[in-house]
């Protein structure tokens, strides 16, 4: 199995999402949570490349070596928020979900300035909980950036439950042409644009910077983006607490952001150092939100997880 996020199979098939999409809308919520245990043990089990990248990195976080039930846990973390996925695309009221909103001063501070913002997230949490801001905002609208062709089967099944979402769906697989005429766009209505930041697509230019005690690259395409639009840029994170309760964080990443030819190259180094910092901030917050199931330091498969330990002890 390839170490490429992008190359990595699908887990489970399309009649399989499609099946468990019905359940859950018919038994509700409590019922279809269920199914998560035999689904995690089923991908514990089947999937031995994630479930070892999982234990590296949560070997890394805690520096020390990480227990099969912590694997566990974390990918149960994990299935938790895509079945949640369907009930935030579903839902209009979204009361069978607890929030805390941490930072909402800040993001209505940048949306008064009357142009769009940019939201830099990462696989990490659910980002898909930034729908539940309409209840605070419903005159907000929310246009995520996605490639549609990873996870195909998922986000077809889930899109078909809300059209509506699915239309604010900016394909990032589109040519750089129309993508950036649908940020444009985007960014003119005044909309809030989200964006993952933390993986980067084969050839696309990146920068090192240091994340959980290592180098590992990131893109540098939000930071041209952002200066392409002139748009302020808010770091957002929806945390999974368990059960049904989310913590989402927003705070100013930068007010504006222009990259002089001159300087061009040090300033994309130093914002993505800054995203990568947060990041990390947020996955110690929350270790079990981290949801990168592939080797994102591009490590030895076979380095031994207690060696991969080292540099997090050292941090420590």
């Amino acid at each position: 199995m390839t170490d490429r996020w992008n190359e990595r199979t699908e887990a489970g098939g399309r009649f399989a999402i499609r099946v468990l999409g019905a359940f859950s809308r018919a038994c509700g919520r409590t019922c279809a949570r269920l199914v998560l245990y035999p689904i995690t043990l089923y991908f514990f089990l089947r999937r031995t490349r994630e479930r070892a990248d999982s234990r590296a990195y949560l070997t890394r976080i805690f520096a020390r070596p990480a227990r099969f039930d912590e694997v566990l846990r974390h990918i149960h973390a994990y299935a938790a928020t895509i079945l949640d996925r369907l009930f935030l695309l579903t839902d209009v009221e979204f009361n069978r979900f607890s929030l805390n909103v941490h930072g909402l001063d800040e993001l209505n501070a940048q949306m008064s300035r009357g142009k769009g913002v940019l939201m830099l997230g990462g696989h990490i949490g659910s980002f898909e909980v930034l729908r539940m801001l309409s209840a605070e905002r419903p005159d907000v609208r929310v246009r995520v950036v996605m490639d549609l062709k990873q996870t195909r089967a998922l986000n077809e099944t889930l899109h078909a439950l809300n059209p509506t979402v699915a239309a604010n769906v900016i394909h990032a697989g589109d040519d750089p042409g129309s993508l950036a005429l649908a940020l444009h766009e985007a960014a003119t209505a005044g909309d809030l644009i989200g964006l993952l930041a933390d993986r980067a697509r084969p050839g696309e230019a990146t920068m090192t910077a240091d994340f959980l005690g290592e180098p590992a690259a990131f893109p540098i395409a939000p930071y041209v983006i952002a200066a392409m639009l002139g748009l302020p840029v808010m770091f957002c994170a929806g945390l999974y607490r368990g059960g049904n309760r989310y913590d989402l964080y927003f705070e100013t990443f930068a007010d504006d952001i222009k990259l002089p030819r001159d300087q061009r190259k040090a300033l994309l180094r130093e914002h993505a150092q800054h995203f990568a910092s947060r990041l990390e901030h947020y996955t110690r917050l929350a270790p079990y939100n981290w949801f990168n199931f592939y080797d994102f330091w591009h490590r030895s498969a076979d380095e031994p997880a207690v060696q991969r330990a080292a540099v997090a002890r050292r941090l420590a």
